[in-house]
């Protein structure tokens, strides 16, 4: 069983209330082979929902809205929460949303809210790969032939 973001999978739970569908990761759902989460709906953010990004305070991540708001302990529940959910699964690789203050990989939004990126993983993928979790990009997966899952 593998995780995805379930944005990819087709699910509107986008900051702005819109999916990324990846036609190949909402298939690997169907086929009951992948386990679509949102870790920001998981953590009790609404949708939509202001959009947030990770900024660097004192050595900590801390996540928030373009109007100033710390959202960081919405994003902290809801990365725990997507781990708790693998762990029970079984999950040994998650494909996730590129660039999300959640599931983004190598590369993030700097915080600057101008669409600018900084090197960094949203929390909940880091979470999940310091658990043993092997997270890989899903926006540009195209299936089997993409990677051996």
């Amino acid at each position: 069983m593998i995780l995805v973001s379930a944005c990819l999978a087709g699910v509107s739970c986008r900051y702005d209330g819109t999916s990324s569908l990846n036609p190949a990761v909402a298939d690997l759902v169907r086929r009951g082979e992948a386990l679509a989460v949102c870790p920001e709906t998981l953590g009790g953010l609404p949708v939509p929902r202001v959009p947030c990004e990770i900024v660097s305070a004192e050595g900590q991540a801390v996540v928030v809205s373009r109007d100033g708001r710390d959202f960081t302990a919405a994003f902290l529940l809801g990365a725990r929460k997507t781990l708790d959910t693998a762990l029970e699964a079984g999950v040994s690789r998650a494909l996730l949303k590129r660039r999300s203050p959640s599931c983004g990989i190598g590369e993030i939004y700097d915080g600057s809210f101008t669409g600018r990126l900084t090197r960094g993983d949203g929390l909940a993928a880091a979470l999940l790969a310091e658990n043993g979790i092997e997270v890989i990009p899903g926006d540009e997966y195209g299936g089997e032939a993409d990677h051996e899952l």
